[in-house]
């Protein structure tokens, strides 16, 4: 009797703890409750509101490079829940490399339209050097042997990378490199400035 109680009492506790939650918690119920939602055409001007919006960011100096880096991810954020469209750049529709291509150029820097020559540009990074607005470079797919997904680090967490991008199934989203699928298919991380 004592040992079937002890048994029941140890699986609510393990069960209690929140075990298998954990491990299915998805990367967007994670990143709500650490960002505010950017308004449309809202640009972080200064590092006071940056610390706000984007917490683990407010470690990062305050410099000309990260208030561009801040904007950058600002940007992106602003089409979260856009659908995947192959070619596009705006809110009616992007792909991966449009989203990237339009959050640089609203900032006035041009970058390359496609992701495989995005990958050119800036150095090559390792995961544990990566910041907010850098660019993870993805190769998906079984018949692919190039660079053809891009995806822009919008924070680093001890262990994990968090990067928006627009997916084929869900559009613009967060994801976690630690996802299985993106860890697999991860193939490079690059700074651009």
């Amino acid at each position: 009797m004592k040992r079937t109680l002890l048994s029941i009492l140890v699986s609510i506790a393990l069960v209690s703890c929140g075990g298998s939650k954990k491990a299915t918690q998805s990367v967007s119920s994670v990143e709500n409750t650490r960002y505010t939602a950017p308004k449309k055409n809202s640009k972080i001007a200064s590092s006071e509101s940056s610390k706000s919006e984007l917490i683990y960011l407010s470690e990062i100096k305050e410099s000309e490079e990260n208030r561009l880096r801040f904007n950058i991810i600002n940007n992106a954020r602003q089409y979260e829940g856009t659908p995947y469209k192959y070619g596009g750049t705006t809110e009616k529709g992007m792909d991966c490399s449009g989203l990237v291509y339009t959050s640089f150029l609203e900032e006035g820097i041009s970058i390359p339209r496609v992701s495989r020559h995005i990958a050119e540009e800036g150095k090559r990074i390792k995961t544990d050097e990566a910041i907010p607005g850098d660019l993870l470079f993805f190769i998906t797919g079984r018949r692919s042997k190039q660079i053809n997904h891009v995806g822009l680090v919008v924070d680093v967490l001890p262990g994990q990378i968090l990067f928006i991008h627009s997916s084929t199934s869900q559009g613009v989203i967060v994801s976690s490199l630690n996802e299985g699928y993106w860890n697999n298919a991860f193939k490079e991380a690059r700074r651009i400035m």
